[in-house]
């Protein structure tokens, strides 16, 4: 048994039915793919590609795709723990490829089509990624930076054209035997890693192993009212290369052997999507506050006009507002169950609608197999209702295994077998958990988790910038934006023309939904004695309109 499904008609009777049950050796590629291909007909992947044409993948077939695909990869000196980039959007090839991956023994790194060259060549840069799986569209950005990149000695693209230097995906795939024997990997074997944002600096790649899934599902389960029922069927706006597009959606729902809906258009459009969530009769959502309230703006009574069955929506990543809840229930016939869990430790926290009441504001209670405690700075447990640090106690299947080759940063995430997530709150005599900040300064917008200090990095690269210094300030829609304070070099005259540009810049050379929306410009950036920048000084500036 891999683990058990949450069962019960109360919280307190699935909490106390539930324990892990984690087997000596899991590959996450054959629980998701092969263990349900002997039904010839199960369907895994219904794909509505970008010309409005719909395309049904099942078990049987993902798995003589991605074991062509493994043994192509292994032909080319790809094997145990080499890391494999995956540059691709919601599609087909970005599935087949994880699952390839795992069968292998060897390591994803998962990549947003969003990121510019600069945020590319980090990530590829700092995991040695010996191979890179992209598509045409992208290759532009890899010309740019590979002679950057020692370590990557072979890419693998869809519709290259024959390009010299680059596999084309699917002749590759024709080329491989359909028999291949996945690598027996353990729980605890790596299996992924997905980079963080960091508040200074470059960010962090967060290394999990084989296991997380594992420890992902009671989560899971639990926000989707008790996951699977009949009929369910998953999809989510978010990009597979977030942990919550693949983790918080993708691979659970694989896992169980339901079907998924993979369809990201260019742009959210909300009568696109409900649209398309009616056509496929989708009865699971994971979305974020932001998609969800653009939804609620364009279309205020959903089922006077589509057929929807949806049955279990969840959310997380920002505040969700009872303005948003309330118009969930009332027009769209469902709760939103909160969820709260971070890339390190992700899906402890939040609500299941079907066994217990939702209380406005909270977070939610701690999801079944997980320890959840506000702990002082000495690591003991507070009293209710004190404000302390959001913690999660190991050893736990869903914490992540280490910060890659970053041993140090590894430490300080823990205090004794407390893993502290650096976000304050309380919890209540009833068990429900409150947030009410982050220690660091991570920017929520629009369901992206935007490193202040990544963008800074990037602002600096730019010709006309001597400082800058960025935070993230409310709006009613994202939830927060980038905002950029800068000092313009000598001699450099801030206008319109210089705003565009440094928008522009990291547009292009960081990530497309990380650029500063509001901008600057000062004639002195305050600073500390050592030279530190001021953050506290940044937003009192911008509570009260001022420039310096």
């Amino acid at each position: 048994m891999e683990g058990k499904m949450l069962r019960g008609r109360t919280y307190e009777e699935v909490c106390r039915n539930f324990k892990w049950q984690i087997p000596k050796y899991y590959n996450i590629g054959v629980d998701v793919c092969d263990k349900w291909a002997n039904d010839k007909n199960r369907v895994a992947l219904i794909y509505a590609n970008p010309h409005g044409q719909d395309r049904e993948y099942t078990f049987r077939e993902l798995k003589k795709i991605s074991n062509r695909l493994a043994n192509a990869l292994k032909a080319h000196g790809i094997g145990r723990e080499d890391r494999v980039g995956i540059l691709l959007s919601q599609r087909p090839e970005t599935l087949i490829s994880h699952i390839s991956v795992y069968k292998l023994g060897a390591i994803a790194v998962q990549l947003l089509t969003l990121f510019g060259p600069d945020a590319i060549e980090y990530r590829l840069q700092d995991s040695a990624a010996k191979a890179l799986i992209t598509d045409k569209e992208n290759l532009s950005k890899i010309w740019e930076i590979k002679e950057h990149l020692p370590a990557l000695k072979l890419m693998i693209a869809i519709d290259t054209d024959k390009e010299e230097g680059v596999m084309d995906f699917w002749q590759s795939v024709k080329k491989g035997s359909p028999d291949f024997r996945p690598v027996k990997t353990k729980p605890d074997d790596p299996a992924l890693i997905i980079y963080t944002s960091g508040t200074t600096g470059q960010p962090k790649g967060t290394l999990h192993g084989h296991r997380i899934l594992l420890g992902i599902l009671p989560g899971f389960e639990f926000y989707h009212n008790l996951f699977p029922q009949e009929d369910d069927l998953m999809w989510t706006p978010l990009d597979w290369a977030y942990i919550g597009g693949s983790y918080d959606a993708l691979f659970p729902t694989l896992h169980h052997g339901v079907p998924m809906l993979a369809y990201r258009p260019r742009k959210f459009d909300a009568e696109e999507a409900f649209f398309m969530m009616a056509k496929h009769g989708v009865r699971n959502l994971m979305a974020v506050p932001t998609v969800l309230r653009m939804m609620m703006h364009a279309v205020k009574h959903p089922r006077d006009r589509y057929d929807m069955r949806l049955r279990s929506i969840t959310a997380g990543g920002e505040t969700l507002g009872e303005e948003l809840c309330d118009w969930s229930r009332e027009h769209l016939g469902v709760e939103i169950n909160e969820q709260y869990g971070q890339t390190e430790c992700d899906l402890v926290v939040g609500y299941c609608s079907e066994i217990m009441t939702i209380v406005p504001g909270a977070i939610g209670k701690t999801v079944p197999g997980h320890v959840v405690e506000i702990i002082d700075e000495d690591g003991k447990i507070a009293k209710h209702d004190d404000i302390g640090e959001i913690a999660v106690k190991g050893p736990d299947p869903v914490m992540f295994l280490e910060y890659w080759r970053n041993p140090g940063a590894t430490l300080e995430k823990y205090t004794g077998a407390w893993l502290r997530t650096g976000d304050y709150g309380r919890k209540d005599k009833n068990g429900n958990l409150w947030f009410s900040g982050r220690q660091d300064d991570i920017i929520e917008s629009g369901g992206f988790r935007i490193g202040p200090g990544e963008v800074e990095d990037c602002l600096m690269k730019h010709a006309a910038v001597a400082l800058v210094g960025v935070i993230g300030v409310p709006d009613p829609i994202r939830g927060e934006i980038v905002k950029a304070f800068i000092l313009p070099k000598e001699g450099v005259r801030p206008d319109e023309a210089l705003e565009e540009s440094i928008r522009d810049h990291v547009k292009t050379k960081l990530e497309a939904h990380a650029y500063p929306r509001e901008v600057v410009f000062l004639e002195k950036m305050p600073q500390t004695n050592t030279g530190k920048i001021l953050k506290n000084e940044l937003r009192r500036m911008h509570e009260k309109g001022l420039n310096l």
